[in-house]
């Protein structure tokens, strides 16, 4: 006790500090890999169990729903057990869980174990976050939360390229299964690399600190991170109905692209890996802070989502690039703006956070389907367009620059 309350968190450049970055890039990679494996497979899914898109969706559906789910009771987990033993034994489930998933023999019984899957997964979200806000210095927050983004960028788009080229030349089992694998070398990197917790108690007693329903109603009474959860399921549920169906599109007329190229436009997932970095730094001395790089990356998402429209494949890419670098911008600064903002219980502050961002990504990711089956892809893109227009909406009541204080002294009575 008396060490955490006498630490400030790493700063930048020291080993611990590094240590926390690379622990976390690798535990994002080793969840995103996983949560977004059968993304680039959903037409061979759907050719394989017979079903539609919007069906075969599902599969990705499944498992951020799992994940949704999971994410508070994780949190409640690492406030009691601590932030890196949760997140081990997340990981470690997770992996092992991927590595059934190619076994399912039937397109139900596939869904049921990506739920899992992303239950598992969801202990890796709900308090990395919480962690790198207690074991880094607050002076570097910003930059950190926007480097841990750009890893879960890295772990995106490793997931996406493998398990598609694989799964085109021999099955999508076996690219899931790669992945898989994947994932498990990156976990080791995780448990070997992320220093030790030093500024986080775990509240073992039964009485010690607030229930978790306090930490839950303190941050849901607060507007400001309302705005910030609906950032979250907005901005994540359009940017998932883009990846979902844009494969679909791009087998059909004028592009006429095979799987195993389509998949290679997930490269797009290398722009949010800078952009993401950029926004953390950018909201450090832009004018108006954090809103105002939340409000531009939301701006640049709208012009590159519009580049998609056009009926020119290297329009198309370049559109895409510059949506991936503009969603990738806004979740890094909103996501890195909950556990600031957070009155009390950062944990929960960010499981909340986390909930609207993959419940969005799961409803979102599988209604749009309905708008791209009846509408086409200018129907699909209107409608996410008409999120994005919401989302900006409530940014804009955000404040600009605020004092970064450690909470209310109510707040910090709860933490205590």
């Amino acid at each position: 006790m008396a060490e955490t309350a006498g630490f400030a968190g790493h700063l930048r450049g020291s080993s611990g500090y590094r240590r926390v970055l690379v622990g976390l890039a690798a535990a994002g990679v080793a969840t995103f890999a996983q949560l977004y494996s059968v993304q680039g497979l959903l037409p061979q899914l759907a050719a394989d169990f017979n079903v539609s898109a919007a069906t075969a969706a599902l599969s990705v559906s499944a498992a951020t729903l799992g994940l949704a789910v999971a994410v508070i009771p994780w949190s409640a987990a690492a406030d009691r057990f601590g932030r890196l033993p949760a997140m081990r034994t997340a990981i470690i489930t997770a992996v092992i869980l991927g590595l059934v998933v190619p076994l399912s023999p039937d397109f139900s019984v596939l869904l049921a174990l990506r739920f899992a899957e992303g239950a598992a997964l969801g202990g890796i979200p709900a308090v990395a976050l919480a962690y790198l806000s207690e074991e880094v210095s607050p002076v570097h927050a910003a930059v950190a939360a926007g480097t841990y983004v750009s890893g879960t960028t890295v772990g995106g788009l490793a997931g996406r390229i493998l398990a598609a080229p694989v799964g085109e030349y021999s099955s999508w089992r076996i690219g899931v299964a790669a992945v898989s694998l994947l994932a498990a070398a990156a976990a080791v990197v995780f448990m070997l690399a992320a220093p030790r917790q030093r500024g986080h108690v775990p509240q073992r007693r039964a009485d010690g600190g607030a229930t978790l329903a306090v930490r839950l109603t303190v941050n849901l009474r607060s507007g400001r991170q309302l705005v910030l959860y609906a950032q979250a399921f907005l901005l994540m549920g359009g940017f998932v109905a883009v990846y979902n169906y844009l494969g679909f599109r791009l087998e059909l007329a004028p592009f006429n692209l095979p799987q195993s190229l389509a998949s290679s436009l997930f490269l797009a997932y290398l722009a949010g890996t800078w952009s993401s970095r950029f926004a953390g730094k950018a909201s450090g001395w832009a004018r108006g802070g954090r809103r105002t790089v939340l409000l531009a990356c939301t701006a640049v998402m709208a012009g590159g989502l519009a580049l998609t429209l056009l009926q020119s494949l290297p329009a198309v890419i370049a559109g895409l690039v510059v949506f991936t670098a503009g969603f990738f911008g806004a979740h890094a600064v909103a996501s890195g703006w909950v556990p600031v903002l957070a009155p009390a219980g950062r944990a929960q502050a960010s499981s909340l956070y986390n909930l609207a961002y993959y419940t969005g990504s799961s409803l979102v990711g599988w209604a749009a389907g309905l708008f791209f089956q009846s509408a086409g892809w200018n129907g699909l893109a209107g409608f996410v367009l008409c999120l994005m227009g919401i989302a900006a909406a409530l940014a804009a009541t955000l404040p600009g620059r605020l004092k970064q204080t450690a909470g209310t002294a109510a707040g910090r009575r709860l933490e205590a």
